[in-house]
């Protein structure tokens, strides 16, 4: 898998051995990774956003002078990043990496106050955030250095101009890296990933998506989620071309995928939602045939749109499913997406994964249980002291799911999020296909809501298209009825103009629960 992405290419000698020897002085953290590849491809354009195009050599550069500031605040100090996607966001993870520190990645839909809470429990010393974000910055605690990123007047820029270049030395640890779970069904946790990884997480993406050295990668997944980031230290190792940009727009990402020449799109799946929903005459304005792999992950991706998408771009569209605490454990391919349409695929090499009844033993093919995996990429623990339940050296995902003859996983729900209805247990996922079936839908939510005489009845939630044929609540039951069994008809059916979501993407179901039946 490495020979066909081309890591092994031969190279000018000079630079091929300055490359291994920055992996063997540095290791595989992110800021190892990033003076291997500087050193191996310095003139090579590293990112392209909205400031223009900047390379490997430049970032490497200002990097350094980034991680001998990052001295001034603690040896070495937590750093907490908020920003969206462009280089000032890469340049404080390297930066931060290259000095050793803990890092912290903010979610940029928290509140202020949950910011708040995140810096304190995680001892931050230093804040590096985008000019938007003022008011977080003006309620960072005392003590605690706040740092502006990106576009005009950038603290970050003055913190690096400011500083003369000097040579980095690898830190004696590297720093650990914090992400926080989505909190869609609570409050966030911090998750301490591994930061030296190895070769396995690039080792196991390679073994389903061809991924090839040099290539350009439009990377719309937040960079602070932990698909963003796995799949921006996939791009590092790569030496590709990284293209950002701060915020989705499906025709403004089109635009872009055509000037860059994009060959990869990193997404999560309601931004191809949003993509298919523009008007038919958009696309072919823009030319993105040179778009071979569209890798989504960070929340469930309906059949339909899969299908929809590679209808339109090809055979393109590769579906990872995983968490925070495990990172990947399945992989789908277009293959597998055309043989069973969102499906979450099968695990790559390295990764064990097993459908568990209640008592933690297998259950038979076709037959839904717990989600549970094992591979080299699980985090280190939350750093709340908090704990996931384990069988078998194996951590639960927290989903339902089950595998077809063929070892395609398919997840069924969320473990909670299984509705139990005057005693059937319905999975909100299977109302959902059915409903999106409708030409109307355009997007489809199904929850649990508190019922007197059945403990819980099935509350729909559909957005539907502007441009379509009206739908009502009678015509939505007698098509769920028409599918499905009796039990699985939604009771109370709503219709609004859009789905709460987090900054990934995720539905936030806990609110949906809290919205009052239709009179």
């Amino acid at each position: 898998m490495f020979a066909r992405s081309g890591l092994w290419k031969p190279g000018p000698p000079q630079r091929v051995a300055r490359q291994l020897s920055a992996l063997r002085r540095w290791g595989t953290n992110l800021g190892g990774t990033f003076v291997s590849a500087a050193a191996r491809d310095p003139e090579r354009v590293a990112v392209l956003d909205d400031e223009g195009a900047i390379t490997y050599g430049e970032i490497d550069a200002r990097t350094d002078r980034l991680a001998a500031a990052l001295g001034r605040f603690g040896e070495p100090p937590t750093v907490a990043v908020l920003c969206r996607n462009h280089r000032g966001m890469l340049e404080a993870l390297v930066g931060a990496s290259k000095r050793g520190a803990d890092t912290v990645l903010l979610n940029t839909g928290m509140s202020v106050d949950q910011l708040v809470t995140v810096i304190k429990e995680q001892n931050v010393d230093v804040v590096i955030a985008d000019h938007e974000f003022g008011e977080f910055l003006a309620a960072v605690p005392d003590g605690v250095h706040a740092i502006t990123a990106g576009g005009g007047d950038s603290g970050l820029d003055e913190l690096i101009a400011s500083t003369p270049q000097v040579e980095i030395e690898p830190p004696r640890r590297s720093g650990r890296t914090i992400m926080l779970s989505s909190g869609t069904t609570g409050t966030p946790k911090g998750a301490n990933r591994h930061s030296n990884p190895g070769l396995q997480p690039l080792a196991s993406i390679l073994s389903r998506i061809p991924l090839r050295v040099h290539e350009t990668m439009f990377i719309e997944a937040p960079l602070f989620h932990t698909w963003g980031y796995a799949m921006l230290q996939a791009a590092i190792s790569l030496r590709a071309t990284m293209v950002l940009q701060r915020r989705f727009d499906p025709e403004r990402s089109l635009a872009r995928l055509a000037e860059s020449r994009a060959t990869t799109l990193i997404a999560i799946p309601v931004m191809l939602r949003r993509i298919l929903d523009l008007p038919g005459e958009t696309f072919p304005k823009y030319d993105t045939s040179k778009l071979r792999i569209c890798a989504v992950s960070g929340s469930a991706l309906p059949g339909q749109v899969s299908t929809a998408f590679m209808d339109l771009f090809g055979e393109v569209v590769y579906n990872l499913y995983g968490s925070t605490e495990a990172s990947w454990v399945t992989i789908a391919t277009p293959a597998d997406l055309r043989a069973k349409p969102g499906c979450a695929g099968t695990a790559p090499p390295g990764t064990r994964v097993a459908i568990l009844d209640a008592d933690g033993k297998p259950v038979p093919t076709g037959v839904t249980g717990r989600i549970f995996a094992a591979n080299e990429l699980m985090f280190a623990g939350y750093t709340n002291g908090a704990t996931k339940e384990m069988q078998d050296g194996m951590i639960s995902l927290g989903d339902l799911g089950h595998m077809d003859e063929a070892g395609r996983l398919t997840v069924d729900g969320r473990d909670d999020d299984m509705v139990v209805s005057g005693g059937e247990n319905i999975f909100p996922s299977a109302v959902e296909e059915v409903l999106l079936q409708l030409p109307q839908v355009r997007e489809a939510v199904v929850v649990g809501v508190p019922d007197a005489e059945f403990g819980q009845r099935l509350a729909a939630h559909l957005v539907l298209d502007p441009a379509g044929e009206p739908l009502d609540a009678e015509a939505v039951k007698a098509h769920v009825r028409q599918h499905l069994a009796r039990f699985a008809v939604p009771r109370d059916v709503h219709f609004p103009a859009e789905l709460p979501r987090n900054a990934t993407g995720k539905v936030l179901r806990r609110v949906l629960v809290q919205v009052p039946a239709p009179e």
